[in-house]
């Protein structure tokens, strides 16, 4: 039996909106950055205070665990996630791709389309950006594609819907 190699998947082809790296750098800073250079300082601090003789060791020590791996994470996850998250509406399917670290590419057929949800929560309604889930038959998960703008939004959830109910289901 011959062996055939396995065929390579193109990446979708819109990005999402530009905003969303600082939707992403936003998001980084409250939940991840933040709060770790917040812990930073708060040794920094009362080393300095109480024992300003454990300065030597604890600055580069602070540096090493928390400052560096906030700030990485604060230049690096906006750009990353952005070069990896993208979408296509086909014909007969709809296909993204995201995450940054763990990437993950989905393809569903429209005719295992039941819902399309569009959400906006306080940090995208800043940024006019908005979230499209589109939930299938599918023990998989929903199509997830954060950081489109609201018309792209919008014009995408109206697409799929028409385009889920011109494709007929399957036949069970």
């Amino acid at each position: 039996m011959p062996a055939y190699p396995a065929p390579l998947l193109r990446p979708p082809r819109h990005r999402v909106d530009p905003r969303a790296r600082r939707w992403w750098t936003v998001q980084a800073l409250l939940t991840v950055s933040g709060p770790m250079l917040l812990t930073a300082l708060v040794p920094a601090v009362l080393g300095a205070l109480f024992f300003p003789g454990a300065l030597p060791w604890l600055g580069p020590l602070l540096l090493v665990v928390l400052v560096l791996p906030a700030l990485g994470y604060l230049v690096a996850m906006p750009r990353w996630r952005y070069a990896v998250h993208a979408w296509e509406l086909g014909e007969r399917a709809v296909y993204a791709a995201g995450g940054w670290f763990w990437q993950k590419r989905r393809i569903a057929p429209l005719s295992r389309v039941q819902t399309v949800d569009t959400v906006r929560g306080p940090l995208q309604r800043r940024y006019g950006l908005a979230t499209v889930t589109v939930t299938t038959a599918s023990t998989a998960g929903d199509i997830t594609i954060a950081g489109l703008s609201d018309a792209d939004a919008e014009e995408l959830s109206r697409r799929i819907g028409e385009a889920a109910q011109d494709v007929p289901g399957d036949a069970a």
